[in-house]
This record gives structure tokens, sequence and C-alpha cells, in this order.
């Protein structure tokens, strides 16, 4: 008698249990929050998934508060640089935490692609300066206060992600490019590979604006993708003019026209803008952890001719 209650008493309940299961793992892939807490959201909301999400959101969000408070002044030498063009808007962000391994977390991994992708939107909405390009530096304060299209800040985010993740991270800077007609902007990030969406993730990020100086037919996009790898690998300090001299030792070259490209070394940047047309307005280059500052202020906006 007892078996037979036993067993009735499974199949009543167990479809109600793996409703219950299917929602938990529902919500912990949703969220990446652990088992006992998806659990004890479910259980305080009735297993309302949004209610319940939202109430993890808010936890998270207190936690990472006060993680974000406990472990500042820790070192963030790691991180990402996120590099991402839409049309006539680029934006190339550095987010630092402090191990490697954080890195490649793909939480950490969302986090540097809201960044990037916050960047873009705030560029898109930017007046058009009167020269052809703008570019636009932010430090981490002014990342910090960006707002998401969820409504949240950068700085909400990330508290969001030092509270799932338990290490410190930081906003570092940001630069955006905003190009007028007939500016061609591309992008490229090394280790290539790694992607959220349409934001390229790697240690090291390029952004470059060129413009064509005669009108023929060219690979617009596979030649920027090329300088741009050349500016990521190469690491240019300025565009250079014919005024500027080569260095006699070529390793030592730091003005980009007199390079060897760093597709076919044979040849300088100079003869493939030369071949090609073409000529570059401006570029930008992060590296994940260098020394350097953080940015300038909002109001100090530089334009190209």
């Amino acid at each position: 008698m007892l078996l037979k209650m036993f067993a009735r008493s499974l199949h009543i309940h167990s479809p109600c249990w793996g409703a219950e299961k299917s929602l938990l793992a529902t919500l912990r892939k949703k969220t990446g929050y652990t088992f006992t807490n998806c659990k004890k959201a479910l259980e305080l909301h009735q297993n309302d998934l949004i209610q319940a999400e939202k109430w993890l959101n808010q936890q998270a969000q207190a936690l990472g508060w006060s993680k974000a408070t406990k472990l500042e002044g820790r070192q963030t030498t790691q991180g990402l640089v996120a590099v991402t063009v839409n049309n006539s808007d680029a934006a190339i962000v550095e987010v630092n935490c402090e191990t490697d391994f954080v890195a490649r977390n793909k939480t950490f991994q969302e986090m540097v692609e809201i960044a990037a992708q916050t960047c873009l939107h705030f560029a898109e909405q930017q007046p058009h300066a009167t020269k052809p390009l703008t570019k636009i530096s932010l430090d981490s304060t002014q990342l910090c206060r960006l707002q998401t299209t969820n409504g949240k800040t950068l700085s909400d985010q990330l508290a969001l992600t030092i509270g799932s993740l338990g290490e410190n991270a930081i906003l570092r800077r940001a630069m955006c490019f905003k190009a007028d007609k007939g500016i061609h902007l591309s992008v490229y990030a090394h280790p290539s590979g790694t992607q959220q969406n349409s934001v390229l993730l790697g240690r090291l990020g390029g952004l470059v604006a060129m413009r064509q100086k005669i009108d023929k037919e060219v690979d617009m996009e596979n030649l920027g993708k090329n300088l741009c790898q050349h500016v990521v690998g190469m690491d240019p300090k300025k565009i250079g003019t014919s005024d500027d001299e080569p260095s006699p030792n070529s390793d030592d070259e730091t003005c980009l026209i007199y390079q060897e490209y760093i597709v076919d070394d044979s040849i300088t940047v100079n003869e493939v803008l030369d071949e090609n047309g073409i000529e570059i307005v401006d570029f930008k280059r992060f590296e994940c952890g260098e020394n350097t500052s953080d940015g300038v202020p909002l109001s100090n906006v530089e334009t190209c001719q």
C-alpha cells in the first residue's frame, strides 16, 4: 500500500518538478548565476522567470558595487581591446581585469562587447564636425557615465560583471571616429578570431581612416583590414609626410608611410598607398595594459583635414 502511495506521489509531482528543473536550467543559462541563487530566485517569485532574473540582477548589482569597492585598487593589467565599425562610425575601447583567465571568460567578453557597442552608439549620436573626420577620446570616468541600450550606465553594467566574476575590472579608455562622406573606416583586433556579434576582441586593436585621392577600382575592405593589421603589428607613432626623413634602420622606423608593409616587406606602406591612390587620414592603436594616459576631456574633440 505504501509503495503504491509513493509511486502515485511521484507520478503526480514529477511533471511539476520537471517544469521547475526546466525553468532553473533556463535561468542559469541566461544569467550565468549559481544553481543555489537561481533556485532561490525562482522560489521567491513563484517560478516567474522574468521577475526571478530581475531579482538576480538586482542582487548582483548590489554585490557588484560592494565587491567593486573592496577590490578597488587591485592591479588590472590584463583584459581586452574591442573594435567595432558601422559605416561612418567606429570605436575602440579597452576594458581591464586582473587575470588572463577572466579575460577569456564569456561574461567578461560580453561586458567588453557592451562597452564597445555603447561607445559606437555614442559616436552615432554625435553631430558631424566641419572636417572630414572627428575623433572623440573618452577616459574611464566618461565611459562609466555612458548609458547602454538596456538603460543601465556602463558603470552599473561593470558592477554586474564584477559581482558575477569576483575580480576587479575597470573601463579604461576609448576613442570614437566619426567620418564624413568619402572616408572609409576599418578595424582589426589581434589575436584575431574572437568576436562578439559585430565586435572584434583581442589584446591589441587598430582603427584606420583612409580615403581615395584618385578614382580607381580598389578593394577598400581588404586594403583597410591589411592596413589595420599593419598598424597593430608595427606600432607606428605617426602617419608621416614627405618632410620626414626615413630612418636608416627600417626596424626603427616609426613613420607609418616609411615602414615596410606587413603584408609584403619588399615594399613600403607609402608605395601601397600610391599604387592604390589612397591616403591615410588618421589611425589609432590600443594595446591592453600599455602605459599611457587614460584619455582626454570629452570637450577636447579633434578634427582632421
